[in-house]
């Protein structure tokens, strides 16, 4: 089994991984840049952005990846069309069109089990 360190610096742009937050809030982000020391993300569902340590899997308010396990195309497209839908989002126009999709709602549903079953080995110094 590949440890929490190797397994964070595979992590590259584009790619799709679980975290949460101190409050046990859900975190689906998305790798946008990544350094030889952080990792940039935006948080699909609500265009946060943040920045992880590629050490620690941590954020400097204590969000903690926990997953990294890649996700089947279909769920990871979804996503991806999520994050697009979301990032146009502008409150004055018609609400109908950022209603979720079947596929969208698919995708979510489909995250927590699928991480939950594939998290990260706990961090060890």
């Amino acid at each position: 089994m590949a440890g929490r360190k190797s397994l964070l610096s595979k992590l590259d742009v584009g790619d799709i991984f679980h975290a949460e937050a101190p409050n046990g809030a859900s975190l689906i982000c998305l790798v946008v840049s990544v350094d030889e020391n952080d990792l940039r993300v935006r948080r699909i569902t609500s265009q946060d952005n943040l920045i992880f340590d590629r050490q620690t899997g941590r954020t400097r308010d204590g969000d903690i990846i926990d997953s990294v396990e890649p996700l089947p195309a279909e769920i990871s497209n979804a996503l991806l069309e999520l994050d697009r839908k979301y990032q146009k989002y502008d409150p004055n126009k018609e609400p109908e069109q950022f209603r979720l999709t079947e596929a969208e709602k698919n995708a979510l549903r489909f995250i927590k089990p699928h991480y939950a079953s594939n998290s990260l080995p706990p961090w060890t110094q």
